[in-house]
């Protein structure tokens, strides 16, 4: 089965190295758990987004540029899985699943957004069980430990509108907190037929805060402040299939819910309780076909298409709303090792940014271009 299902692997490889709704970057997979045998693998990926905008010109009359506000980010993946028993296997799962990096240029840039930036990055290790209960059924479950930390800043006429916020700043310390990963799955090995539904608990992190604050903010302008606040990271759902269609041909989707409502970041210092993360939840669907050539060659294509609920007003620290995206992958396997890379294009979905719910900025005609290569080990 391992040969057969090759086709597919490639198609994991870069659900991990695009933009998504909100902070999501990897889809937080658990596929390594279905590997045979012992297996390690590692991962890199960047991605280079093309993200601007305009600002409104019932606002600002000129309806200047924002400029480019998507920063490149890397990202590192790897894994360990093996068997413990005939039915019994652990893996352990390094990945970076939340992330922004959103830089507003303060030179030839939006008058009403100018300066604003958003820099977010995360750690996760999640540790895994699967027991096989026979050939078709399967459950599998464990913890995952996260680490983030972040900072914000807020700048530009569109935060003066009724107190003078433009040039406050807010560093998010790092915290560290454990969630929980449970799911089933369903297999027909001779057609590497297998449906795997897995469910991702929130994570809950107490954060540390410095607030810098505007000087024209009444009574503490000009001050910092030691503040602290909790967040969550969402809660998610993914299902993902494969199987077989043809001789070696292989059909593949998954469907991932992931609750970034819940998402919130109320600063109660010189904000006095304003939110400033605003995300709607999302559905992220892909379908694809994988095709293997020969014992060594294989590739993928696929489709992807998010969709965000609620209007396009959107957070100007992630002025995106939805997406669609084309992913290829190719292979090279032997018994001992495997080798994948890939490149996968995404439309951004147009939104409007809007800070407290006005509208300041409109964000069109935007994507990213990410690259990506694995290698994986047999032992």
């Amino acid at each position: 089965m391992k040969h057969y299902i090759a086709a597919s692997v490639a198609t994991t490889l870069l659900a991990s190295s695009a933009m998504a709704s909100g902070l999501d970057r990897t889809g937080q997979p658990i596929g390594l758990i279905f590997e045979e045998g012992t297996y390690a693998e590692f991962s890199f990926a960047t991605t280079d987004v093309e993200l601007s905008g305009n600002d409104r010109t019932s606002l600002n009359p000129f309806g200047s540029p924002t400029g480019d506000v998507g920063k490149r980010f890397n990202m590192l993946s790897g894994g360990f899985k093996t068997d413990i028993t005939e039915q019994l296997s652990l893996a352990v799962i390094f990945d970076q699943p939340w992330g922004v990096d959103v830089d507003y240029p303060t030179t030839g840039g939006s008058a009403l957004l100018g300066g604003t930036m958003a820099q977010a990055d995360s750690n996760a290790l999640t540790a895994l069980l699967r027991y096989k209960f026979n050939d078709r059924f399967s459950v599998h479950g464990g913890l995952r430990y996260q680490e983030t930390d972040g900072e914000i800043t807020l700048a530009g006429a569109a935060y003066n509108a009724t107190v003078p916020l433009s040039g406050y700043n807010v560093k998010v310390g790092r915290d560290g907190a454990f969630g929980w990963v449970a799911g089933v799955a369903y297999e027909i090995p001779d057609i590497a037929l297998r449906f795997a539904l897995t469910y991702q608990s929130e994570i809950e992190h107490n954060f540390d805060l410095v607030e810098t604050t505007p000087a024209g903010v009444p009574f503490i302008g000009g001050t910092t402040l030691n503040t602290n606040t909790t967040t969550k990271t969402p809660q998610s759902v993914n299902l993902d299939f494969q199987s077989g269609i043809a001789k070696d041909t292989i059909l593949f989707g998954n469907v991932r819910w992931a609750e970034h409502s819940a998402t919130d970041l109320v600063v109660l210092g010189a904000l006095g309780g304003r939110d400033l993360i605003d995300i709607d939840d999302s559905f992220t669907y892909t379908i694809g076909v994988g095709r293997r050539f020969n014992q060594n060659w294989s590739a993928s294509l696929a489709y992807i298409y998010e969709d965000a609920d609620g209007d396009n007003l959107v957070s100007p620290l992630a002025p995106t709303h939805g997406m669609e995206a084309i992913r290829l992958g190719v292979q090279y396997q032997t018994e001992k090792m495997k080798v994948a890379a890939g490149v996968r294009y995404t439309k951004l979905g147009d939104a409007v940014a809007a800070p407290g719910g006005t509208p300041v900025a409109n964000f069109n005609d935007n994507d990213a271009l990410s690259l990506a290569v694995k290698v994986g080990f047999y032992f």
